[in-house]
């Protein structure tokens, strides 16, 4: 497995050095976990949250984990404790969920708001009218155990650049404009995460701070029956 040389391949790619490389190692065996380790990845990412269970003890302790698949409110519980950071907050309710989880066990936890910007209609995430219902609502005011970092969002999956930038801009253009609103305390837009393998340069052209690559760093996904 060529991961090393592959990850050198990607980073000479980017257009931002400070963009952080996000390796998704879904579906992949552990020994490619620890190559890509050895080879000075730490942050990985994971879909599924039993594939992260089983991951997580037998990694190094220094690694972050972020969940970057769609969440279900009933798994919440069980990556609680370490994740590092959650990409795909796609409800009022998961973060309600979250929040009760980090109190149950005195953790705040980390998390991005996904919003919807593709034209698909199979993506997850706030469109802008939910993401300000929430924000005027009692209850996420009320918030103790949640961090917001930024925002999160998928491009459409098309070879139309010029859409795919489009969908970006839009998204970084959100972002900005959250930052001049008042906002809890627990709520800063610092991170916005768009990007995978496909898209990854056009999303650092258009401000992205993270980035979540794969197939480009690993090879072709392994598909699970």
């Amino acid at each position: 497995m060529e991961i090393k040389a592959n990850l050198e391949v990607v980073k000479k790619t980017f257009k931002n050095s400070d963009c952080l490389l996000v390796a998704v190692s879904k579906t992949k065996p552990l020994e490619d976990l620890k190559e890509a380790y050895e080879a000075g990845i730490r942050n990985f990412g994971e879909n599924k949250v039993q594939e992260l269970q089983d991951k997580q003890p037998q990694m190094p302790e220094d690694v972050k984990w972020h969940m970057i698949g769609h969440l279900q409110r009933n798994k919440v519980k069980y990556i609680a404790p370490y994740v590092h950071l959650i990409h795909g907050v796609d409800s009022f309710k998961l973060l309600k969920e979250i929040d009760k989880q980090g109190a149950k066990i005195g953790r705040t936890i980390p998390v991005l708001l996904q919003m919807h910007i593709a034209e698909e209609e199979t993506k997850f995430g706030f469109d802008r009218t939910e993401l300000d219902a929430m924000l005027s609502d009692p209850d996420f005011q009320s918030m103790e155990h949640v961090a917001i970092k930024g925002l999160m969002g998928m491009a459409t999956f098309t070879e139309n650049t010029d859409q795919i930038r489009k969908e970006f801009r839009g998204l970084k253009n959100q972002f900005e404009e959250l930052k001049t609103q008042p906002l809890p305390s627990f709520m800063k837009m610092e991170e916005l995460s768009m990007g995978m393998s496909g898209d990854y340069l056009i999303a650092q052209e258009e401000g992205s701070t993270m980035v979540r690559i794969g197939s480009a760093i690993f090879g072709a996904r392994n598909y699970q029956l």
